[in-house]
């Protein structure tokens, strides 16, 4: 898998040498899905190509989506290969480089786009993308890949593409295209014998009538779907040939070592650089607004000289700030509990936490620049390649246009490399404009990526709830600080008064989107009471659930299937427990039962995760299946141990010291079945992360009868009772 750069794309335009160039519009994605046209990329310049098919029959895919281990441009690439009907042995795929040409508007389709009708939405592709292009939006994140830009764009680039193949063939031998069939990269024609591959046909489809309405494939005729072929970027990654941003390197290049301001919006206020300038391999200290940075012919001489030196930062103001003193805000701005029925047998209440998260990823923020006159090139690894260009733009006082960024695999995101999270590439391209014109990586440490995230929020929810006499709910209510939407309080079930209401309280600690965003606290806040009221009316909690799902068909054949696989209700030996949850976001539906175990000591073990998953359907089912277990292990860690803290207005973790993260040797037996439904597609990299918390705790209440409401759990002893 290999980036495109305008020069080799070119390139590879020309050595095509009459190969079909299928893009959209002159503009990558717009103005419409159904808007495509044949480009003469290789002689305009144009950028503008999905799909590629050369005369050796290879089919080469541009992805405007980054690769970071959740596999979307093979899911992508199968999409698109599906309604071409190409042979997948001959498919490649090239991630689209960080033009304008190629933002993209198709995410928004992620959001309702199979509410807007048929007639309405290349009008809405058009303003989507244009939205896009105006804002440099480029996007992977919110598990919008497959359901908006696969459903709406790749899969309709795919199905033109043979449309343009079969009238092709059918002009060239005189026959209607009603009689031509494709299958694996060729098109034949029954009736009289022949056949040709897509490759030699790929000169006249060009000039053919770009189809405005293809026809998609029927799921019950898909063959390259619903299968688990090998993933793409896997092999690269296996021999060692894959390359991160920490990886990069150019001749000449220098290496930067960073200390930033502890307290966020602090800024440098004198620093003797004599120390650092005396040691070896040393070329520069370069003195920031936020930060100081050594320069040097190698990291480990620049993170030396750097550790030589006791530079001095304000505090911004914020040097009394604690995580006391951030919940003691939240505490007061919720007040007392919501009120419920004045009509209830029995009122329950309850009051959960969750900690600021850090986002960890296994590759630390690196970037790498060049800045020579007016222009820059930058090296980086990012979720977003298009912001990350006009982040470096704006921090040189460049123009957009005369910077090129080079996007490479990243080695994990989490949300940490989205837009507006970009502090690294904007410190790199700053140390880089120092020493221009010589190339400069600029390499975080842990401590810099631990002490200077854009952290999970942390929260505070108070709720209460009503039940009859009966132990049916009548009413649960609760107030929150930290963040939430409707997505996030959400709860499917059949009660009476449901309400959740945002209290705010403002701290100065930098927030950012994390795995799952604000569901992955109110997953836990929200199926953690659900189970203190099934148990305050004596009843099964799954069994509560369940009644109250009769109306939501979807909802209930996940948690049902969940509880089927864990074996729910039957005995287990004394100190073990099943905890179930169920919560839905980005479109997906994730039901999941933990089993675990408590020992008269309090030490818990985390035996085994049951999940069931409603995505509508499922594209590469083995990388669907990593997807779930990956979020339940990532959940899982943060469950457990995961806790940034804040004293004096800087964050108290530094590393994997005392920022853990569970071992493999902590990690459960973890189950995944996928219920297929008629719903729109739905994500995969988030939706198993939210109900892994409260599945866990309300395991452990049913093994210990201790009652967990505050994460991470290593804080709550677990005797048994």
């Amino acid at each position: 898998m290999n980036r495109w750069t305008r020069r080799a794309f070119i390139g590879a335009g020309t050595v095509a040498g009459g190969g079909f160039l299928l893009g959209v519009a002159g503009f990558t994605f717009a103005p419409g899905r159904h808007s495509l046209v044949s480009a003469d990329a290789t002689s305009t310049g144009q950028l503008t190509t999905w799909i590629t098919i050369s005369p050796d029959n290879t089919v080469t895919i541009l992805i405007p989506h980054c690769e970071m281990g959740q596999g979307t441009q093979t899911a992508l690439a199968m999409m698109t290969a599906e309604e071409l009907d190409a042979d997948w042995a001959l498919v490649r795929v090239q991630e689209a480089p960080a033009l304008d040409a190629y933002a993209n508007g198709y995410i928004v389709r992620a959001a309702g786009g199979h509410y807007v009708p048929a007639v309405l939405g290349r009008g809405v592709d058009y303003g989507a993308y244009k939205v896009a292009e105006w804002f440099g939006f480029q996007v992977t994140g919110g598990s919008t890949a497959v359901r908006g830009t696969g459903e709406y764009g790749m899969r309709v680039a795919g199905a033109a593409a043979k449309e343009m193949l079969v009238a092709a063939a059918a002009r060239r031998w005189g026959v209607s295209a009603s009689e031509c069939a494709t299958k694996r990269s060729h098109v034949t024609h029954a009736a009289s014998g022949r056949s040709a591959t897509f490759g030699e046909l790929a000169r006249s489809a060009a000039s053919e009538r770009v189809p405005t309405s293809p026809t998609l494939k029927r799921p019950d005729s898909f063959t390259i779907r619903r299968t688990s072929p090998r993933r793409l970027d896997i092999p690269s990654k296996v021999d060692g040939s894959a390359k991160y941003a920490i990886d990069f390197t150019t001749p000449g290049m220098l290496y930067a070592a960073i200390e930033i301001a502890p307290v966020y919006g602090g800024t440098l206020v004198s620093v003797d650089t004599g120390p650092a300038d005396a040691m070896p391999g040393v070329k520069r200290v370069v003195k920031l607004e936020e930060a100081v940075a050594v320069v040097a012919d190698s990291f480990w001489r620049a993170r030396r000289a750097l550790a030589a030196l006791t530079p001095e930062f304000s505090d911004a103001g914020h040097g009394d700030v604690s995580t006391e003193s951030i919940f003691a805000a939240f505490d007061k701005a919720l007040g007392a509990p919501p009120d419920v029925s004045a009509h209830a047998a029995k009122v329950v209440t309850a009051e959960y936490r969750a900690p600021f998260l850090a986002h960890a990823t296994m590759e630390p923020m690196v970037c790498t620049a060049k800045v020579e006159g007016d222009r820059a090139e930058v090296w980086t690894g990012v979720q977003d390649p298009l912001n990350a260009r006009s982040t470096a733009a704006k921090a040189l006082g460049f123009d957009t246009a005369n910077v090129r960024l080079t996007n490479f695999m990243l080695g994990g995101g989490f949300g940490r490399r989205l837009p507006f999270t970009f502090d690294y590439v904007d410190l790199a391209v700053r140390v880089a404009k120092a020493m221009s014109p010589v190339p400069v990586k600029t390499i975080w440490t842990r401590e810099n990526d631990i002490q200077h995230d854009y952290y999970r929020g942390a929260a505070l929810s108070r709720h209460a709830g009503a039940l009859d006499g009966s132990g049916m709910p009548l009413a649960a209510h609760s107030n929150y600080t930290g963040g939430g939407n409707g997505e996030a309080v959400f709860m499917p079930y059949a009660i009476g008064e449901m309400n959740a209401h945002e209290k705010k309280a403002e701290h100065p600690i930098r927030l950012g989107q994390w795995r799952s965003v604000l569901n992955s606290q109110h997953g836990f806040f929200k199926e953690s009471f659900i189970d203190e009221m099934a148990h305050a009316a004596g009843k099964d909690p799954f069994e509560f659930r369940r009644g109250l799902l009769g109306h939501r068909p979807r909802f209930k054949a996940a948690l049902e299937k969940a509880a089927a696989m864990s074996s729910w209700g039957t005995s287990l030996p004394s100190g073990e427990g099943r905890g179930i949850a169920i919560c839905e976001s980005f479109g997906t539906i994730a039901a999941e039962v933990v089993h675990g175990a408590v020992s008269p000591e309090g030490r818990l073990r985390v035996l085994n995760v049951y999940a069931a998953v409603d995505c509508g359907d499922v594209v590469n089912k083995d990388s669907a299946t990593a997807q779930v277990e990956g979020g339940i292990v990532f959940a899982l860690s943060a469950a457990l141990l995961g806790e940034i803290t804040i004293a004096h207005g800087r964050i108290v973790q530094k590393n994997f010291r005392d920022y853990q993260m569970i071992h493999i040797a902590d990690a459960p037996s973890v189950v995944t079945a996928f219920v297929r439904s008629d719903a729109p597609l739905g994500g995969l990299g988030e939706p198993c992360v939210p109900p892994l918390a409260p599945a866990l705790t309300n395991a452990i209440f049913a093994a210990s009868g201790a009652r967990v409401r505050e994460l991470p759990i290593k804080n709550t002893p677990l005797k048994r009772a």
